[in-house]
């Protein structure tokens, strides 16, 4: 009797260790981000593609200078330009048909979520949202059935703002334009959960619509999100994950196969990439030299690989983890 208590009591015991988190089970002991490329004026939107190579944006701060797509060769490590002109590309996601799809910002930008083609070119998707332009297009996530949500704040830039909400949408497959979300204050990085049942939003209200409020801006709710999917495409009530108080919140974010989410947080004082449980109990984190700013895994054997964009480059950091790639429905 005593023994089967001794067993039950250490089987708790390792049932109460797994559920906490083994904060070295993701990232591989003494494994550290390495530094890939760093020419960039502030980059976004890592997306790996479907010929293995990571392509990521590089956002322009001015109008005398665009903004750009550029991507890293695992096989020979260099960096080139895809895009010279990325019309301020942002968030970025290949298709299940291997096509690239880019949120475009303002501050100059197109203002629109747009297709790029083989050789670099945007094309405009959509750019309105009943007759209204668009703010400022940040992130996207296409759902395993070619569903696009993506959201729409406006952190930069001098255009009129036609819209009186900041929202995440959704594109159906027919070219049909929805608003998903009315309890957000101000969206920024979304992901899909690999059932294809859950849409995380990341909150992130800094207060600020330009660069000349920035310093006078009074920051909002700073939160990470999850919506049930319904079978319809929209979506259900919103539950906080995670609350970072008067800290920033997150920016990107990525899954694994398991379910856990790995977020790009932009904290001054913790910044890095932190990975939650699909509960929102964080059960990882590992530091960058820079706040980040977006995140994803490789493909094929990058696919352990976190790859993470922050400050003016592009970094990376292998992981015990296997990545999951929502568009694609599979790792």
């Amino acid at each position: 009797m005593i023994r089967h208590q001794i067993i039950l009591l250490i089987l708790a015991f390792a049932v109460q260790t797994s559920q906490a988190g083994d904060k070295s089970s993701i990232f591989i002991n003494g494994e550290k981000v390495e530094q890939l490329w760093n020419s960039g004026t502030f980059t976004e939107g890592v997306a790996a593609g479907p010929d293995g190579k990571v392509y990521f944006s590089d956002i322009s701060r001015s109008a005398d200078q665009k903004g750009r797509i550029m991507k890293y060769s695992p096989r020979t490590g260099k960096t080139t330009v895809h895009s010279a002109d990325s019309g301020n590309s942002n968030g970025l996601m290949f298709n299940r048909d291997g096509k690239l799809i880019a949120c475009c910002g303002s501050n100059t930008g197109k203002m629109a979520l747009c297709s790029v083609t083989a050789k670099g070119r945007m094309k405009v998707i959509v750019d309105s949202y009943q007759g209204k332009r668009l703010l400022s297009p940040n992130d996207l996530v296409i759902h395993p059935n070619g569903t696009i949500y993506f959201s729409d704040p406006r952190y930069i830039g001098p255009e009129p703002m036609e819209l009186d909400h900041m929202s995440v949408y959704r594109l159906d497959k027919d070219g049909s334009l929805h608003r998903v979300t009315k309890t957000i204050e101000k969206p920024n990085g979304v992901m899909v959960s690999p059932d294809g049942k859950t849409l995380y939003v990341a909150e992130t209200n800094n207060g600020s619509t330009s660069l000349e409020n920035r310093a006078t801006a009074k920051l909002g709710r700073m939160t990470l999100n999850a919506f049930p999917i319904n079978a319809d495409g929209s979506l259900g009530k919103k539950k906080v994950l995670v609350d970072f108080g008067d800290q920033l919140g997150t920016d990107g974010m990525t899954v694994d196969t398991a379910g856990n989410i790995y977020a790009a947080v932009r904290s001054a004082k913790r910044f890095g990439i932190r990975v939650y449980n699909p509960a929102g109990k964080e059960i990882a984190a590992i530091a960058t030299e820079v706040l980040p700013t977006n995140v994803c895994f490789g493909t094929g054997k990058e696919i352990s690989t976190l790859y993470i964009t922050a400050g003016t480059g592009l970094y990376r950091v292998k992981t015990n983890a296997t990545g999951f790639h929502p568009a694609l429905g599979k790792p």
